[in-house]
């Protein structure tokens, strides 16, 4: 598994970052049954920069904690079956990682949420990160099932490794 990180703001987490980024990717991937090594790759900035991509990407002139841009399209979510068909686009033909997707992190939204929710900065970092694989993986959450499912995912990746409300 290789994730790439980017670190394009001055506000700083206190926290290992990185550490919590790999353990909650792998969780992900483990907990979808993703049969590949995969590669993501992982952007912090601050609220200006993800405003800027969110109205340039969705449309929505207002920041945003996290988002999400998969490089699969899913039929049905966590179906890698079609993945191998294509593997000119889904897979790096370095180092053979199917290619999940970029997320984008906005470090002062994990700030304001972690105090807005009364848990951890650590906490929240975990939850945006496993809420994006999920995305990553072909999951929504714009009807009531479809997020009732991507919620209940999240808790369970996150309680697995101990992040628990």
């Amino acid at each position: 598994m290789t994730i790439h990180t980017e670190y394009e703001t001055d506000k700083q987490l206190e926290l290992p970052y990185e550490e919590i980024v790999q353990e909650i990717v792998a969780a992900a991937l483990d907990y979808e049954q993703c049969p590949y090594e995969a590669e993501v790759n992982v952007l912090f900035t601050d609220n200006a920069a993800i405003q800027e991509i969110n109205r340039d990407y969705r449309q929505m002139d207002a920041p945003t904690d996290v988002l999400s841009f998969p490089m699969i399209e899913f039929g049905q979510e966590s179906d890698f079956s079609h993945v191998e068909e294509h593997a000119e686009d889904f897979f790096n033909p370095e180092t053979g990682e199917l290619l999940l997707g970029d997320i984008v992190i906005s470090v002062e939204k994990v700030m304001e949420q972690a105090e807005k929710y009364g848990h951890s900065t650590r906490r929240e970092l975990a939850f945006l990160v496993a809420h994006s694989m999920l995305h990553l993986c072909g999951y929504d959450h714009m009807e009531a099932g479809e997020r009732e499912r991507m919620e209940q995912r999240q808790r369970e990746i996150l309680s697995g490794k101990g992040y628990d409300r």
